[in-house]
Formats: C-alpha cells, sequence, structure tokens
C-alpha cells in the first residue's frame, strides 16, 4: 500500500514541476531571404498535439515547457525544427523559402513533379509573390516583369496581344493552363487578356522547343500557367485595385472542403469604360473593356489516396476602341471608325489518375469553346473555333532511370465567315478541321548524382501536313550541390492554323490557296544553362545565366503578289535565326532588400535570297528589375519595379515619316504595400511614372475608311494601327486593397 501511495506523490510532483517549468515565450518567424515576418505559420511542439499560428507579422506567443522543441512550416517554405533554450523566454525562427530557392517544383520541364535543381530541362519560375510587386488585371500584362519575355500589342485600336519568347512572334509560343493547351488559335488573340492573376499559384517558363512534350506551337518555347491549389488557398481573398485612368479590378476566391473534394471558386470582373486620348489623335489610347471571369476547380481525393482534378473557366468579355465619338450604334458601318469585339469563352480542364494499382498512369484532357463577333470597321468577322485535347501518360520511376510515355491527341475544328472557309454553296461554310494524334515517350538516366541524361521523341500524324518527328536530348551535371550546368538540343515544330493566324487578311474576296506540299515549321535548339546559389551571412544571391541558338527552317509565309485574286501560301525560301544569352541574379538579404535582375541580349532575324531582314518588335537588349524593401517593424513595403528595351525595328510602310526604330526606353513603376492586422493589406503605387508614350502610333487616324487617300496625302499613306512598341496610356496612379482569411 505504501509503495503505491509513493508512485502517485511521485507523478503529482513530477506533473507540478514539470508544469512550474512552463513558460509564455514570444518568437517571430521570418523569411530567410527577405527577413519578412511569415503570416499564419504553423507552431507546433513537438511530441504533442499543442501549437499555434503566426499573426500577419509573423509573431506568435506559446505556453512551452523549456525543453520542448518547436516544428515551424508554412506553405512555400521549407519545414524546420528549433530546439529551445531554457534561459530564453523569446526565439528568432528563419525559414527557407522554396519560392527562392533553387528547390521550388516544376513540371514543364519533364510534365512531371521535380525540384528546379533536379530538372535537366532548365525551368525559370515566377510566383505570384512577385506579381503582386506591380499588380496587373491579367497575365498579358503581367508577363511584363519576366526577362526575355515581352507582351506586344499588334494594334493600337483593338488592343491583339501575344507573347514573344526571345524575340519570336506570338504564334511560335505555346500558352498552357496546369499543362493543358486551353489558350491556342484564335483565343491567343485576346485570351491572354482574360486570364486573371487571382487564379495564379506561379508561371512556369520554359525558353527553347518543347515540342517532344507538348507537340505544335512550343517553338519558341512555352508558358505554363499552374493555378492555384484548394488545399493550399485560403478560405476567402478578396482584392480591389481602382487607377486614375478609371480602371477598376476585382479579384475574389474562396476555398472549402466537401467530404473528398477541395474546391475553389473565383470570380473577377475588370471595367474600364473612359475614353481616353493624350496623344489627341481623336483615338482611344486604351480598348474600353467590360470583362467578368469565372473560375472553379475542385480537387478530389479517393479510397486509395489518389487524386483528380476538375476546373471549369467562363469567360465574357465586351471591348471596343476607335473613335471618341463611336458607340455601338455605329458598329459595322462606315461613318465613325470603331472596332468592336465580343468575347464567350468555356474551358475544361481536367486531370484522372486510373486506378492501376502501383503504375502512374494518368488521363488529361481538356476543352474549350471560342466564339467571337467582332467588326474591325466595316469589317465583320464572326468566328468560332472548338479545341479538344486528350493524353493518357504513364509513368515509371526505377532506382536510377525513369521512364516517361504518352499518347496524346488533340481536334481543332474553327469556322468563320471569311473566304477561309467559303464553301462552293454560298450559304454553308466548309470548317477547317485538324486531327493531330500522336505518341511520345521521355527517357531519364542517373548513373552518378552529379550526372542526368535525358532523352525523348515525339511523333503525330497530321491530317494536312502527315508525318512529324520530334526529338530532344538534355544533359544536367552537378559538379557541386550549388553548382549546375545544363546542356539541351531539341527539334520543334509548328502546325500552323492560317485561317485564325492572318484572319484580317482574309476578309477580302481573294480565294486562299494552300501549297500542296506546304510543309510545317520546324526550328532546331541549343541551349546552355548554369545556375548556382551562393549563401552568405546576411542571405543568398541567386544566378541563373543562359546561351540559346535556334534555327527555324519552312517559315509559312502568305503571298498577296502573285495572284491579286489569290492568297498563296507556302513556306519560305529562306531560313530564321534566334541566338543570344540571357542572366538573371537574385539577390536576397536578411535585413528585408531582395534585388532581382534580368538581362537578354539577342539577334532574331530571317534569311531569304541572301537578304538578311531584321525581326519586328525584337529588341536586341532588354531588361527587367524587381527591387524590394521590406520595414518589418511596421509591416511596410515598398516595390521599385521596370523594364528597359533597346530600340527594336517596327512596321512602318514605304516613305513612312516615323522613325523605323523605337528609341531607348525604359518604363518604371514604384508600390508600397502596408500590412496590417486580421488579413489587411493597402497597397498604392504609379506604374510608367516617367510617363513614357510612343509618338503617332496610328498611320492617318484622320481618314480611318480610307475614304480621302488621294487628297493631299504625296506618300499615298493609309490608315495604320500597327505601329507599338510602349504603352500608349502613360502614368497613372492606383491604389488597392487585400483581405485574405485563412
Amino acid at each position: 500500500m505504501y509503495r503505491k501511495y509513493s508512485l502517485v506523490v511521485a507523478f503529482l510532483l513530477v506533473n507540478l514541476l514539470s508544469r512550474a517549468q512552463e513558460i509564455a515565450i514570444k518568437g517571430n518567424v521570418k523569411d530567410a531571404s527577405s527577413g519578412e515576418g511569415i503570416a499564419f505559420a504553423n507552431i507546433q511542439i513537438t511530441g504533442t498535439g499543442n501549437g499555434t499560428t503566426t499573426d500577419e507579422f509573423g509573431n506568435f506567443i506559446l505556453n512551452v515547457n523549456s525543453a520542448s522543441a518547436l516544428k515551424v512550416s508554412a506553405v512555400g517554405y521549407k519545414t524546420d525544427t528549433v530546439q529551445l533554450k531554457p534561459w530564453k523566454n523569446s526565439v528568432s525562427i528563419v525559414l527557407k523559402s522554396s519560392e527562392s530557392s533553387l528547390n521550388e517544383v516544376v513540371v514543364s520541364g519533364t510534365m512531371q513533379e521535380t525540384s528546379k535543381t533536379e530538372s535537366p530541362i532548365p525551368v525559370e519560375v515566377y510566383t505570384a509573390k512577385l506579381f503582386r510587386k506591380n499588380p496587373s488585371p491579367n497575365i498579358f500584362e503581367a508577363m511584363n516583369m519576366v526577362n526575355g519575355v515581352q507582351p506586344q500589342l499588334n494594334c493600337n485600336v483593338c488592343n491583339t496581344g501575344d507573347i514573344h519568347i526571345n524575340g519570336m512572334e506570338g504564334p511560335y509560343t505555346m500558352i498552357l493552363i496546369d499543362g493543358m493547351p486551353v489558350v491556342s488559335s484564335l483565343s491567343t488573340v485576346y485570351g491572354l487578356m482574360g486570364i486573371p492573376q487571382s487564379i495564379v499559384k506561379r508561371i512556369e517558363v520554359v525558353k527553347g522547343p518543347a515540342s517532344t512534350l507538348y507537340g505544335s506551337e512550343a517553338v519558341a518555347g512555352l508558358v505554363n500557367i499552374i493555378t492555384t491549389s484548394p488545399e493550399h488557398s485560403p478560405r476567402l481573398k478578396i482584392e480591389q485595385t481602382a487607377t486614375s485612368a478609371g480602371e477598376f479590378n476585382t479579384d475574389i476566391a474562396a476555398a472549402f472542403k466537401m467530404k473528398r473534394a477541395q474546391i475553389m471558386l473565383g470570380v473577377n470582373y475588370f471595367n474600364f469604360l473612359f475614353k481616353w486620348d493624350v496623344n489627341h489623335d481623336n483615338f482611344t489610347d486604351v480598348t474600353l473593356q467590360n470583362r467578368v471571369s469565372l473560375f472553379n476547380k475542385w480537387n478530389f481525393t479517393r479510397n486509395s489516396g489518389k487524386l483528380a482534378s476538375l476546373a471549369v473557366r467562363y469567360i465574357y468579355e465586351n471591348r471596343w476602341g476607335g473613335e471618341l465619338q463611336w458607340n455601338k450604334s455605329f458598329r459595322g458601318n462606315d461613318s465613325v471608325y470603331g472596332e468592336s469585339i465580343y468575347t464567350q469563352r468555356v474551358e475544361l480542364i481536367g486531370v484522372y489518375q486510373l486506378p492501376t494499382g502501383k503504375e502512374n498512369v494518368f488521363l488529361d484532357y481538356s476543352y474549350n469553346f471560342h466564339y467571337q463577333d467582332s467588326y474591325y470597321g466595316t469589317i465583320k468577322y464572326l468566328a468560332k473555333q472548338h479545341v479538344v485535347f486528350a493524353q493518357l501518360r504513364w509513368s515509371k520511376n526505377w532506382k536510377r532511370v525513369s521512364l516517361l510515355a504518352g499518347v496524346p491527341f488533340r481536334f481543332i475544328h474553327y469556322d468563320d465567315n471569311t473566304p477561309a472557309t467559303a464553301s462552293d454553296l454560298l450559304s454553308t461554310t466548309k470548317p477547317s478541321v485538324t486531327v493531330l494524334p500522336g505518341v511520345f515517350a521521355q527517357t531519364e538516366w542517373k548513373p552518378v548524382e552529379q550526372f542526368t541524361v535525358l532523352a525523348g521523341m515525339r511523333y503525330e500524324y497530321h491530317n494536312e501536313h502527315k508525318s512529324i518527328f520530334s526529338p530532344r536530348l538534355s544533359f544536367k551535371i552537378s559538379p557541386h550541390r550549388d553548382h549546375t550546368i545544363r546542356l539541351s538540343a531539341g527539334n520543334g515544330f509548328r502546325v500552323v492554323n492560317l485561317f485564325t493566324e492572318d484572319h484580317a487578311a482574309l476578309t477580302g474576296a481573294r480565294k486562299v490557296v494552300i501549297a500542296e506540299k506546304l510543309k510545317p515549321e520546324q526550328s532546331w535548339n541549343g541551349n546552355i544553362n548554369y545556375t548556382t546559389i551562393i549563401q552568405h551571412k546576411k542571405g543568398f544571391v541567386g544566378i541563373d545565366v543562359s546561351g540559346f541558338y535556334t534555327y527555324f527552317t519552312n517559315k509559312i509565309v502568305a503571298d498577296f503578289i502573285t495572284d491579286p485574286q489569290k492568297i498563296i501560301y507556302d513556306n519560305l525560301n529562306g531560313y530564321a535565326v534566334s541566338a543570344g544569352a540571357s542572366a538573371n541574379l537574385d539577390f536576397n538579404f536578411t535585413n528585408g532588400l531582395k534585388i532581382l535582375i534580368g538581362g537578354t541580349y539577342m539577334q532574331v532575324y530571317q534569311i531569304e535570297n541572301k537578304i538578311r531582314t531584321p525581326q519586328l518588335h525584337a529588341p536586341n537588349f532588354s531588361a527587367t528589375y524587381a527591387v524590394s524593401y521590406t520595414f518589418n517593424k511596421i509591416g511596410l513595403s515598398i516595390d521599385y519595379t521596370g523594364k528597359l528595351n533597346s530600340p527594336m525595328f517596327l512596321p512602318v510602310v514605304p516613305n513612312d515619316f516615323r522613325p523605323s526604330k523605337s528609341p531607348w526606353f525604359c518604363i518604371m513603376n514604384v508600390q508600397f504595400t502596408k500590412k496590417f492586422r486580421k488579413g489587411v493589406e493597402v497597397f498604392a503605387g504609379v506604374k510608367n511614372f516617367l510617363n513614357f508614350i510612343p509618338k503617332n502610333p496610328i498611320l492617318r487616324p484622320d481618314d480611318p475608311f480610307n475614304k480621302q487617300v488621294s487628297v493631299d496625302n504625296p506618300y499615298n499613306y493609309t490608315f495604320d494601327p500597327s505601329y507599338n512598341y510602349a504603352p500608349i496610356q502613360g502614368a497613372k496612379g492606383y491604389v488597392g486593397l487585400r483581405y485574405t482569411l485563412q
């Protein structure tokens, strides 16, 4: 009996002593690179279920035992365990950010999740955090912050645009959403402006042909927009931005769970209805727009734990540009000039993992429908496009070897009101149909830890171009864990959809003729990439340097001269080249300073009949930069961002009074962001604060219908809105509010 009571007393004494040693500690969790506090990080006492989370500034208070250890984790950061010291009642914890290191997860290079360090293919990754330093209402404008990538407006009236990589035109760049080719052909004209930043988790950029895995269009490279996962999204996020130009952008995103499904719902609304004419040419500087985008993503978990996902997006947009006195009553007539475009678009993107035991077999699928009802002056352009994509993908990993294989299928049905799809019967059309089945395989071999070989091939059969074959070979050498060299060579191809890429030329009465032996455009690319990270006491420096050379053949061009009644499409009798080098430097300091600088030098041109012609809108040198400083004690951040462009060749006409090359120019932006408690942020800034505006972007704006070409016009100029190289809007201020509920 005595022994029994002794045990009880001993237990109580031990319990009292342990409680007596419990203390309340104050702590702070910071980003290792910027020194900024990490909001809503999870703090857990190891071996227990007790813990807490940090506030908006990374601070926390927790009752702990003096001998406790804390496990600290946060989304986008590496988990760390910290042993507490008995004589201290405060602790400072530093987490290394996967978003700022070379160990971030990428999928675009090999179509499989891997760390950026392990990928044999160089992939540039840009997180949503970067784009918040200079917020834009869509992905098209946001890409101005990416080195070597240029969003290019091709019309100063309707603001059509595309993405150039290393100087090559938009049709050579593949745009993916979650790895699916849903933005292509007809949708590339305005589709990028309908993708809000609110749904973006990160953007992956691959420069150089990626046709072996992704097929046609990935000749110059690809941009893969990875959308936010519902399980990693806050319960509610609201962002509202307004500019001094009269633009209003609203993003609302909510995430919640439903049994075995995680769901995210996003709504974006953009409104700009103010007529501005800064350069006094009686034309709108920027198209007026009214756009709504709905996004719904579901991630499912089955009993086996394997996942499936499904995302649906709907876009409606009404945009117009033209003479200031234009309204929709003038749509399609020749009294007041305007370009009016109504767009409706539906996208479906899904991934399903087949229940095949230990095998990794996935079914990727997507569908999109794009409808465009538009007038370009008096010319009506009405088009519909259906794109279906499906792919069965299998992967297998062994100790030193991995294998990826797939069977893709792509179907495009395109119809419009132009001669391009006209049939012999006047009342009907003959839609363009593209059928593109294929097969691809890729193997990755790692004989030793420091060396990786990747080899792949793709075969596709096109109903017009017949057999298409594209291989690639890559090597990754890592003599040291912080130094990596990548060598890559490959072939890219592009199957051209003539009727969507040059629809303006097809609105006349000419007959479209396609050469009998028209070949797909091809490119051969080689590049070398070197990356390293240099650690120091006050942070780290990341270095990424690349050299590239791409040789293009079989470029498809339109001949308007041989026969005035025809448009004859044939391959270029020559070749094209894109060559150069780029570098990205990422400086991170624990005192709150972060500097990201990128520069690209390139030569882009084509040779035909021994005549060298430079590529339009391709500056020899361009640079991007983002300088940020955070005052942690007061929760204030300052971001200074911008882009520098050297002179680029522009589309001029014979005897044009405008220069054939643009001047050097730099677009500079500044932003201030203040964090408050309970998930509230307020930000304000100025875009293009130097107020740089190109001169004479529209030729003969006083005669847009070309009714008086012979009057006081010695050089026979005609209306031309394609002379563009910089924003026409000029300087504008903006304010915004963000609210996040975790």
